[in-house]
């Protein structure tokens, strides 16, 4: 579901459509009076009355409806499998495995677990040495540099309950499932590319309807992931990639134990070259 950002859903699309099959994308707008861009042709698009609120709020009515879809779609379409992200979210195996996303997945088909996730990557913007972004041009050909983030270690696919009385309903933001715990399978990342322009961050922030529905926290959450990426150093992939999976399947902040944690560990690594343009 998204409102008013053409420019991720464009990719969005082309990346799941191109691993998933576009007769198999569904895309909720936020609000009737949004217009529906004539790349969503062969997807399944629908406008929604808007959710209004705060964003607490909001995220809650968002999550709802979306829940309630894949319900739907495991029961009246009979999908074995759905996956639910942001538009600005990307769930991407390994290049190095030579295989597509489908192909991946069906090998947790018969894993009797409620969803898996992929290992959260946050991709900024490093000031001084990357420039604005190029939409034109695969977003991960301009960008370097990531962090580790529990935030997007999201529980993004879901599998069909064998015991159909019960399904599986996200929490806000896709960031747990309800009742249950998650798992981070190896050689998946959800690759999240929220804070990859710093001047975008501040156009939406000067945006009126935003602020004063409380998203201006939310921005400034990116505008962070900037400024680690910009003056830490960035450390080996291959190296920090199983020490945060590890951490995150094993370790739960107090306050949500179906949720990732890693003790306030924000490493910053290299993305490597085998992701370029790929997104």
């Amino acid at each position: 579901m998204l409102r008013n950002d053409e420019q991720f859903l464009q990719k969005w699309i082309t990346w799941y459509g191109g691993q998933l099959g576009r007769e198999n994308l569904f895309v909720y707008f936020d609000g009737t009076d949004q217009n529906i861009p004539d790349f969503c042709e062969g997807i399944h698009t629908e406008k929604v009355r808007r959710i209004e609120g705060q964003v607490r709020q909001g995220d809650k009515g968002r999550i709802a409806f979306l829940s309630e879809a894949a319900r739907q779609l495991f029961c009246e379409k009979t999908y074995d499998m759905v996956i639910g992200t942001d538009v600005d979210e990307f769930l991407i195996p390994d290049p190095a495995l030579g295989i597509g996303l489908y192909d991946f997945l069906q090998h947790f088909q018969a894993c009797g677990r409620v969803s898996i996730s992929g290992l959260g990557i946050d991709v900024g913007q490093k000031m001084g040495e990357e420039g604005r972004i190029d939409w034109s041009r695969p977003l991960l050909s301009q960008r370097s540099y990531a962090k580790l983030s529990t935030r997007y270690s999201k529980s993004s696919v879901l599998f069909k309950p064998s015991d159909h009385s019960s399904f599986p309903q996200w929490g806000s933001g896709f960031h747990r499932v309800r009742g249950h715990n998650f798992h981070i399978v190896k050689d998946l990342y959800l690759f999240h590319f929220g804070s990859i322009d710093l001047e975008r961050i501040e156009e939406k922030m000067r945006t009126g309807d935003l602020v004063a529905k409380g998203w201006g926290r939310h921005l400034a959450k990116r505008t962070r992931t900037i400024t680690l990426v910009s003056k830490k150093k960035a450390r080996d992939w291959n190296k920090l990639i199983p020490a945060a999976r590890f951490l995150q399947n094993c370790v739960r902040p107090p306050y949500a134990w179906n949720k990732p944690a890693m003790f306030e560990w924000q490493p910053i690594v290299r993305i490597p070259q085998r992701f370029q343009g790929i997104i």
